[in-house]
């Protein structure tokens, strides 16, 4: 009988495991932290019997962190909702030389919208919860403000607000943290993946990452704050579909592991020259003393259950799922990649062990009845191989100052005067505005810099005094577009394309872009009226 097609997978993950193994031993590493791996998974809060056994079993693989979740009930606003349950959790944790981080966020989508109090008594809470457990150094505030099922209202009379308002909120929550202990590390946000950015979504509302931390960086901006509003970024990247390789990603201006540069350049869009400080630049010897870490808090790829275990799971699956051997080579493959990303300070998987319900999550090392997947070999012989160390080259990040992956197909082939049409093919990586106009100018050869430089400054305007044909529009990220002029046929001469691309999140990022000239029709001959 052939071998089937999860034991190919996971014989394959077997061998990029060994392979980045030996590779480890051949290349010296250089001198960084490793990187954590955990799980984000509250099965230790069941009971003290549950919680040894899932430490044992993060001992056995090898996982250092584990991020327990904290719900707050706006109704009983000081009140620790398994209270004791969580300080058993966290000191079993210790004792298996497991690093506890607490994320507290609200109950109800409206919890702290509903009420002018509700934001004060979040903070409070939250600064109780410190206070609590003083072992404790590690607190995510807020969960996913960017998807409605945590955060409500997300639109206002179709305009984005909830992001703007979460804000304030985590700023307050950095101060009280802080007052109660300086060494508490402060993290921000739990940001979902992906969001629609469209009011009117049926079920899904929802704003995308990057433009939520552009609100964020707004909202910080205009409260003319001194201080930062975290010490670390929390980020999902969940894939979009479980059936989605590792490498797959999302189209601007959503973010999974593959776009993380995406989360860099937004917050420094956000953030930079402020107080708050942003990712770690390379080759920037006189960049900020503090730089800002990425945690990667929730990370799964949901597969199908085999039958064996089938009687530990109730109710119906939701999405699409991938196999048991495609998760393994993507969870062996992803500890050694972000390992080498000096930004990730941690990678968590989501779950240890999977939720029972399938209309949840079925992304964990072990299935609901315990019994080892793949992955868990897998994951487990990646950390024991030394791979949490870099041990290839390492990810070097700058900042951009131009938008991102502009690409423009300018035509520079010479036109008869009957010719009407006129276009150009634009893209860009990240959402632009452009304005972009024909040009006639003097004589044929490169376009000196005087001339580039009048072009660049009529272009600042809609208006774009002095040229022959003219546009003006939006560029959706990651998509090219046919940019257009109107319909008309132009006297002989030369001419020139020409686009100045501003990026939308941040309008100090900006270039023009000029073609090569071109001719229409015989410029030595007078023009036909």
């Amino acid at each position: 009988m052939g071998e089937g097609l999860v034991e190919k997978r996971f014989r394959t993950a077997t061998k990029l495991v060994l392979a980045f193994a030996l590779a480890a031993l051949a290349v010296a590493p250089p001198a960084a932290a490793d990187l954590a791996v955990g799980a984000a998974d509250d099965h230790a809060k069941a009971s003290p019997e549950v919680a040894t056994r899932f430490y044992e079993a993060m001992q056995d693989v090898g996982l250092t962190e584990d991020r327990i979740t904290l719900v707050w009930d706006a109704t009983s606003p000081t009140t620790i909702q398994e209270e004791e349950t969580t300080r058993q959790a966290i000191e079993l944790a210790a004792a298996h030389g497991v690093h506890v981080t607490l994320a507290i966020y609200p109950a109800r989508a409206r919890a702290i919208t509903a009420s002018p109090r509700a934001a004060a008594e979040f903070v409070s809470f939250v600064q109780l919860v410190a206070q609590t457990y003083p072992q404790v150094k590690d607190f995510i505030v807020g969960n996913e403000p960017n998807k409605a099922r945590f955060w409500q209202p997300q639109y206002t009379k179709r305009k984005a607000v909830a992001c703007a308002a979460y804000e304030p909120v985590l700023a307050a929550s950095y101060d009280a943290l802080k007052a109660v202990d300086p060494a508490i590390t402060v993290i921000g946000i739990g940001l979902g993946p992906r969001g629609t950015d469209n009011p009117l979504a049926p079920g899904n509302l929802s704003i995308s990452p990057v433009r939520c931390i552009r609100d964020i960086g707004r909202a910080y901006r205009a409260s003319r704050r001194k201080r930062p509003i975290m010490d670390e970024l929390s980020l999902h990247p969940h894939p979009n579909e479980s059936i989605d390789q590792l490498e797959t990603g999302y189209t601007w201006p959503n973010v999974g592991i593959p776009n993380l540069a995406r989360i860099k350049q937004t917050m420094w869009d956000a953030f930079h020259g402020t107080a708050q400080p942003t990712f770690e630049e390379a080759g920037m010897p006189r960049g900020p003393v503090r730089t800002l870490k990425l945690r990667l808090n929730e990370v799964g790829w949901q597969v199908s259950i085999p039958p064996a275990s089938r009687g530990a799971y109730f109710g119906r699956e939701s999405v699409v799922t991938t196999d048991e051997g495609t998760q393994a080579a993507i969870y062996g493959n992803l500890i050694p990649l972000m390992a080498c990303d000096p930004a990730v300070k941690s990678v968590l998987f989501f779950n240890l062990v999977d939720e029972s319900d399938l209309d949840r999550w079925q992304s964990g090392l072990m299935r609901a009845d315990w019994t080892l997947r793949p992955s868990y070999a897998i994951v487990k012989g990646s950390i024991a191989a030394g791979q949490t160390r870099c041990s290839g080259r390492r990810v070097a990040w700058r900042h951009a100052n131009r938008p991102v992956g502009v690409h423009l197909s300018f035509s520079s082939r010479a036109r008869s005067v009957r010719n009407k049409a006129w276009s150009f093919v634009a893209g860009s990586e990240e959402g632009a505005f452009y304005n972009a106009a024909l040009f006639r100018i003097a004589r044929a050869g490169a376009v000196k810099p005087s001339l580039r430089a009048r072009m660049t400054r009529a272009l600042r305007t809609s208006r774009v005094p002095g040229a022959a044909l003219k546009s003006s529009g939006k560029l959706v990220g990651g998509w090219d577009r046919v940019i257009t002029f109107p319909s008309k046929r132009l006297d002989p001469g030369y001419y020139v394309y020409a686009a100045r691309i501003t990026s939308e999140i941040n309008p100090t990022r900006r270039a023009t872009y000029v073609g090569r000239v071109f001719r229409v029709g015989n410029p030595r001959l007078p023009s036909k009226t």
